[in-house]
């Protein structure tokens, strides 16, 4: 079935394809809405890292490819949604996500979540302008 006229779906090899019934991203209007991205390499689709370091790492890689997809980037994310497995990690996975953003700061919610999908510790998702 395809999307609803004034939706589009966005698919990329730049983050890993998506392990369920979902989009990797939708687009409506100037918007994207991003599925929640987990630490998979995109070639293999292994997790990456054992720890909260290398996982953020790869999370933040794996939104920047859906956002470039899109035709947005980084410095256009209006709001995020971060789900860790463990709040104990919180400042590691801070100075990353912090580090990626640089001088942008979006809304932002971060909370602990009981599991995530594949046992990872990190999860994120973001809505983003389309210039």
């Amino acid at each position: 079935m395809a999307a609803p006229a004034g939706l589009s779906i966005i698919s990329t090899t730049d983050s890993p394809a998506a392990i369920g019934p979902y989009s990797q991203g939708v687009v409506v209007g100037n918007l994207l809405y991003t599925a929640g991205q987990i630490p998979l390499d995109p070639v293999g689709g292994d997790v990456v890292g054992s720890e909260i370091g290398a996982q953020s790492e790869q999370v933040m890689k794996n939104l920047d490819g859906v956002l470039r997809a899109a035709g947005s980037w980084l410095s256009h994310v209006v709001k995020t949604t971060c789900f860790l497995a463990d709040l104990n990690d919180f400042a590691t996975f801070n100075e990353i996500y912090g580090r990626w953003f640089g001088d942008h700061k979006p809304a932002r919610s971060t909370v602990q979540v009981a599991k995530l999908p594949r046992a990872v510790l990190v999860e994120v998702e973001c809505v983003a302008l389309i210039p």
